[in-house]
């Protein structure tokens, strides 16, 4: 996928740091949120996808208005360690509860979770199961691209949805 980590850290990602750190868990000791979401960013970006996974999930109970942009995040994880189930599932809850740009980069990282997982079941014979999944990474797929341009500024979604249309036939 080509949404890149720093488009998805960006300018939220200090917004995160500065509300997060005004609360009983903002303090500068080791156990901070802080520190914790630096570990988990850092193992992102340096491709230690377990560490990252790991690190995320502690954070979730404790990121109060900061918990749509962690799991954002941990579905990343999960993305660029090909857990695509696990992805899909918390991208999928991700964007039925935002709306927007939120909601798309959700549902960029739900329709590469939905293609690679349509992928394989094709490849192990389940024709059902991978064409209803490249439908749900195609529909996905068009929001992004359609009202969002700027998630997608590679064009890898768009090729990607060009890719699930040929096997769909459309």
């Amino acid at each position: 996928m080509q949404v890149s980590s720093r488009m998805i850290a960006g300018p939220v990602g200090l917004v995160l740091l500065a509300l997060v750190g005004c609360g009983p868990e903002g303090g500068l000791g080791p156990s901070s949120f802080q520190s914790q979401y630096g570990v988990a960013r850092s193992a992102l970006e340096s491709g230690r996808y377990s560490r990252a996974i790991a690190s995320y999930g502690r954070l979730m109970d404790m990121a109060g208005p900061a918990q749509n942009h962690i799991r954002l995040e941990l579905a990343h994880a999960y993305l660029r360690d090909g857990q695509f189930a696990a992805a899909a599932r918390e991208a999928r809850i991700l964007a039925q509860a935002t709306q927007g740009q939120d909601r798309a980069a959700a549902l960029s990282v739900q329709g590469t979770a939905d293609h690679e997982m349509g992928l394989a079941a094709l490849s192990q014979g389940d024709r059902a199961r991978g064409f209803a999944l490249f439908r749900q990474a195609d529909a996905a797929m068009q929001t992004v691209v359609t009202d969002y341009p700027d998630l997608d500024p590679l064009g890898s979604l768009a090729a990607r949805r060009a890719s699930i249309k040929v096997r769909l036939g459309t």
